[in-house]
């Protein structure tokens, strides 16, 4: 039986945005965020959660899919908290599937960070990309 949640405003609602906010504070959730990052897209105008199988980027089967998954974790998830922290993001893997948090811009790099990483580049080319393009996006600002 499918599971569903009902949300619904009220009288003393003021914001029209209110059941999108939840809406994606509960769909943030249930991908696999912690709940202080699924608040902050009810908190924070700019954030949105983007998701796409490691197989639209290239397709892989068996162990070759599993490496690939691999790569973007890292070592004791030092990738994945590499590309976080310079991104700004944060990074869900469930199964084959990525979800990313976070900014328009920041999640177009996050994203670019870990095609390159299925693609088979190696994490410190991925790395220098990231930072370079992390650096220019940070100066235009």
């Amino acid at each position: 039986m499918p599971m569903a949640a009902h949300h619904q405003t009220s009288k003393h609602t003021t914001d029209l945005g209110a059941i999108q906010k939840a809406e994606d504070f509960v769909r943030a959730f249930m991908l696999g965020f912690n709940v202080d990052d699924a608040l902050a897209l009810v908190r924070l105008d700019d954030l949105f959660v983007e998701s796409f199988e490691v197989t639209d980027v290239k397709p892989l089967k068996g162990d070759h899919l599993s490496r690939a998954i691999g790569r973007i974790a890292g070592v004791g998830g030092k990738t994945k908290f590499t590309i976080e922290n310079v991104t700004k993001t944060r990074i869900v893997l469930a199964d084959s599937k990525v979800h990313i948090l976070g900014s328009f811009q920041n999640i177009a790099i996050a994203r670019n960070a870990i095609c390159g990483l299925i693609l088979g580049s190696p994490p410190s080319k991925v790395y220098g990309n990231m930072r370079a393009v992390a650096s220019r996006m940070a100066e235009r600002f």
